[in-house]
């Protein structure tokens, strides 16, 4: 019998208030690895009334001794990150190397917010008028809550709940109710710190539990981490209700190759940001603007053939577990047939199908959701494999005349996540940087996603917020700032 999670709640698991429960399975094998409840809208209501109990006391903590138990969890995810790894690989299906390194961008978002006795300083005018002075201050707000995704189970929650803690608030996670299990043990790990009761809690469940917290008139805040439709409406109910949002949308995220590119270094790295995770990234590529006629058919020949050479396996199978490039499968049968559809879509559209990943086989894997590195060439910008988010192994190729054609096919787009371009001309870098209209955007990188000290957000129908998460950023979204304007006389 697969186990059955428990929420933690108010320093303790319980066994969840809920509707009912829900198969976690490994997406490899299809094998039943525990069963999350789907907790009703009354178990969401006591997370959120055991944070918003530890709130006062944790809020007037001094930011020195609220590190204290973030610098603790830092060390015993870096202690048992292979436990966690493998934990996450096993249900998400992401390969080890890869869930090492997104526990390696864990621990520096907890090593950032631990720098929070710094980061929320406010500051001082002295003589903003004749003997005035004036303050801001920055305060913790209360409770937030996050909705977290499948896709990254460690790495996203830690975008926001070492910052929420740090800054004085006490949070609810809401993990994905496909991977519950890598939280669950991060939790087990947050149960050794020493937070008081109530600061950290976890609810399991789905989209009732979800919207629980967003109706909660006790959460101050919500962040989310989702599809561009899910997004929208958490944001208007959000901004109807008076809370804060932090929400961050779906992608469609360009790689732009210019005729000085150097093509043997940039098809390695292409490969590596298009097909790791599956395509289930949101700073993964899916689609490539190769400028100009020569090196269009040079990066389309080149891209389709090193994608052929992808080993697609069992992440945990022992003969291949520690391959750098290795692609698992996708996360379940429902995302699968929704990208076998697209892929069909794309034929329909005219789309020439130079790589046809459906028809993949993978040892001891027949039951598993793997779909093999897919490559559409002859795209042109509106086909719908193009406008779509397909999160999967499905790279389509544009051609653009020139590097203005390629930079009005990503503003043209929707979604403005992230965007690259690979050239050895700083002039045409510049001009890229400055004129694409996305959130991030990287110059010979494939993923630019920034390290956990800078901000981190899109643009477009990438990002429903007016302030990005981690780094300094991150410090404004969950603190008010009081303004102070002072003065004293003189004894007579």
């Amino acid at each position: 019998m697969a186990d059955v999670l428990q929420n933690y709640i108010n320093g303790n698991w319980v066994s969840a208030d809920s509707s009912g429960l829900l198969d976690v399975e490994n997406p490899s094998t299809v094998e039943i690895l525990a069963r999350v409840p789907l907790s009703t809208a009354a178990e969401a209501n006591r997370a959120v009334e055991a944070a918003a109990a530890a709130f006062p006391g944790w809020s007037s903590t001094p930011a020195s001794r609220r590190v204290q138990p973030i610098f603790k969890l830092a060390a015993l995810l870096r202690e048992n990150e292979e436990e966690i790894a493998r934990t996450l690989t096993g249900e998400m299906g992401k390969s080890l190397p890869d869930a090492r390194a997104e526990l390696k961008r864990a621990i520096e978002n907890c090593e950032v917010a631990c720098g929070m006795p710094v980061l929320q300083q406010g500051d001082k005018l002295i003589g903003a008028a004749a003997g005035i002075d004036g303050e801001v201050i920055r305060l913790p707000i209360g409770v937030f809550a996050m909705i977290a995704p499948f896709n990254f189970p460690a790495m996203a929650p830690f975008w926001f709940l070492p910052y929420a803690m740090a800054t004085g608030n006490t949070f609810v996670l809401k993990p994905s109710e496909q991977v519950p299990l890598t939280m669950r043990l991060v939790t087990r790990y947050i149960d050794q710190v020493g937070l008081p009761p109530g600061v950290f809690n976890l609810l399991n469940g789905d989209k009732v539990a979800a919207g629980a917290l967003v109706d909660s008139p006790k959460v101050d805040g919500i962040s989310l981490v989702g599809s561009s439709a899910t997004c929208r409406v958490v944001a208007e109910q959000c901004a109807r209700k008076g809370k804060r949002c932090l929400a961050m949308g779906g992608a469609k995220n360009h790689l732009v190759a210019m005729p000085d590119a150097r093509i043997d270094k940039v098809i390695a790295n292409m490969i590596t940001s298009c097909y790791g995770c599956a395509g289930q990234r949101c700073m993964a590529s899916s689609a490539i603007v190769a400028v100009g006629d020569d090196t269009y058919k040079k990066v389309c020949e080149t891209f389709v053939e090193q994608s052929k050479g992808v080993l697609v396996a069992n992440p945990l199978d022992p003969d291949y577990a520690d391959r750098d490039m290795l692609m698992g499968p996708v996360i379940s049968a429902k995302a699968k047939n929704f990208i076998l559809n697209m892929i069909d879509e794309g034929i329909r559209e005219g789309a020439t199908l130079a790589l046809d990943g459906r028809n993949i086989v993978v040892p001891g894997g027949k039951d598993g959701h793997f779909i093999g590195p897919t490559v559409f060439t002859d795209v042109r910008a509106g086909m719908k494999i193009h406008q779509t988010e397909i999160f999967g192994p499905v790279v389509v190729i544009l051609k653009a005349a020139t590097l203005d054609d390629a930079i009005r096919i990503v503003n043209d787009h929707q979604y403005g996540n992230g965007a690259s371009i690979y050239t050895q001309d700083g002039y045409l870098a510049r001009k890229f940087k400055l004129q694409v209209n996305c959130g991030m955007i990287g110059i010979n990188i494939g993923i630019p996603a920034p390290v956990a000290h800078l901000p981190f957000g899109g643009m477009k129908a990438s990002f429903f917020a007016d302030i990005k998460t981690r780094g300094k950023a991150i410090v404004r979204f969950y603190t008010e700032e009081k303004i102070i304007t002072e003065r004293y006389w003189g004894e007579d």
